[in-house]
Formats: structure tokens, sequence, C-alpha cells
């Protein structure tokens, strides 16, 4: 199907505990078209006290008696294949809200939003096959391991796939009984906040997930340094990775899982396809500055 030329923008304000929210301090912050420079929306702009608000959300969400604590994974999973059905039926309208934010081409958006309800599927699929181990022990012992989740996951993600990091971040956190804070992009948050939306509708409980649009130094900041922030996954530069991991040290010594920017080299053998490697070697120059895992050297 075609574009919709002029996506309406639906969603500008912080989804908390399963409800929009504007910001505690009033702030808001300007998105842009980048293809043509146009203002699109004011969005509201977490810190650290809305932060505070998503994760207190997030931390009632994982008690142990609650809703999502004793649901069945083989629901956990009925729920991100529903959300996956809905980015399906929505697929359009999607691919050309990352377009206006983004400024991708539509094509290229459109395969980004397949490649979401593919990675979504997947870990919708997983959500009931986390397996244990039995180990054998002397005596009249029976010793095993249970895979348990870890808590309340802070998922920062950067502006080039969006949707894509959105679902490698939020599908195994979720499928595994985790709840979660993300903050998007500041240069993309627009997707992110209409998926939200879209959790609501498939059911997932009140502060299970959680999009906090806002800076670095603010937002990411304060989840990155955030006691009860069980685990943070960073997708973007090396720079802001060492922050997070500094800030994870000094606070309750919490996990990270970071994806950084490479310096990735090309080894092209004798007998390569050498048309083949010439396209794909124009391909991942021209996209340079988007993949972090492109060669340069």
């Amino acid at each position: 199907m075609p574009p919709i030329r002029s996506p309406e923008i639906k969603y500008t304000e912080l989804f908390i505990n399963n409800e929009w929210h504007p910001s505690v301090s009033g702030k808001t912050f300007p998105v842009f078209n980048p293809a043509t420079g146009e203002q699109i929306a004011d969005v509201q702009e977490a810190d650290k006290a809305d932060v505070d608000k998503a994760v207190k959300a997030a931390r009632e969400a994982f008690k142990r008696n609650s809703t999502w604590r004793t649901m069945d994974a083989s629901e956990r999973g009925r729920l991100l294949f529903k959300l996956a059905d809905l980015i399906k039926r929505d697929l359009v309208y999607i691919a050309s809200l990352e377009t206006l934010n983004n400024g991708k081409p539509y094509t290229e958006a459109a395969f980004d939003i397949e490649c979401t309800i593919s990675a979504i599927q997947y870990y919708a699929g997983y959500a009931d096959k986390v397996h244990g181990k039995t180990i054998p022990a002397d005596g009249p012992a029976f010793s095993f391991t249970r895979m348990e989740p870890k808590g309340v996951c802070g998922q920062i993600i950067p502006w080039n796939y969006p949707m894509v990091m959105l679902s490698w971040k939020i599908g195994p956190a979720l499928a595994t009984g985790n709840v979660v804070v993300l903050k998007p992009a500041e240069q993309t948050p627009l997707t992110a906040l209409y998926c939200a939306a879209l959790a609501l509708e498939a059911g997932f409980p009140p502060g299970v997930f959680n999009v906090l649009p806002g800076y670095g130094p603010t937002a990411g900041a304060a989840i990155a340094a955030h006691m009860d922030v069980d685990k943070v996954a960073f997708t973007g530069s090396t720079e802001v990775g060492k922050l997070i991991l500094q800030a994870a040290g000094v606070s309750n010594t919490k996990r990270v899982t970071l994806e950084m920017g490479g310096k990735s080299p090309l080894v092209i053998f004798d007998d390569a396809n050498r048309e083949f490697t010439a396209v794909y070697v124009m391909f991942f120059l021209e996209i340079l500055q988007v993949v972090d895992f492109s060669f340069q050297r």
C-alpha cells in the first residue's frame, strides 16, 4: 500500500502505568521532519521526576503477586503476539510516521516495521521455552537452576532504527517477565509512543511497559543511575555507553548491556564475487552513519 503523506501525530505525552501524562516539569521539546527541517510536534520532556514515576509504576507491576508476575509464560507470549498483530494492522501508518519523523524512505521504513513484527513474534514464541537445568549432587540433595526475570529494565534506544531497536529491547525483556522503562531517542519518539498505545490495546497490565521521551543527560542519566532499575540496555555512542557504565557502578551496580559504535573491517577474499561485493560495498558506504556495524576500514 502507498504511504500516508501526512500521518496524524496521535501521541506526544509520556506513557506511564498505561496512562498518558504531561511531564512533571511541564516542559516539552520540538520534534522535526529531518527531510524538510519542519517542526512537526511538541513532545512532553521527561526528566528525573518522570523517571521516578515510571520506575515506581514498573516496580509495582513487578511485585511478586502482581498480575504480571503471576501470569503464565504462554499468556505473556500471547500478549506479544497480539502486539505484533496490531503493529501489522497499522503497518502503513507506522511506516509513514517513521518516515515523517526519521527521514528514511517509506520503503525502508516499511521494511523496518516488518522486521519489528518478526522480532516481536520470535520473542513471543520464546516466552514459554525458557528452561532450567537439574544438576547431579552428592547425597540426598536435588540441585536445579531456574531462570527468573531480572526486574525493572531501563532501555535507551537510538534514532537510526527506532521501531527495530524497540523490538530488540522490549521483546526479550517482556517475554521473560521483566518490566520496561523505555527512552526513545529525542529525535524520533513518535513511533515508540504509538507502540505504547498498541501495547495498551493488546492488554499489557499497567506499569509493564512505560515510554519516556526525553534527553540523554536528563532522562537517560536518571534511568542509568536509578537505584530501583535492575538492568540497563543501551544502543548508541561509545562515549555515552561509558557514562552509563559509570552511573550503573556508582548506583546499585545494575547489569548493563551495551551496543556501541564500532570500527568494523571489510575483508574481501580472492574468490569473492566482485560484482556482488561492489554493490554491497557501496550500499554500506552509503549508510555508514546509520549502521554501527558498517565497515570503516
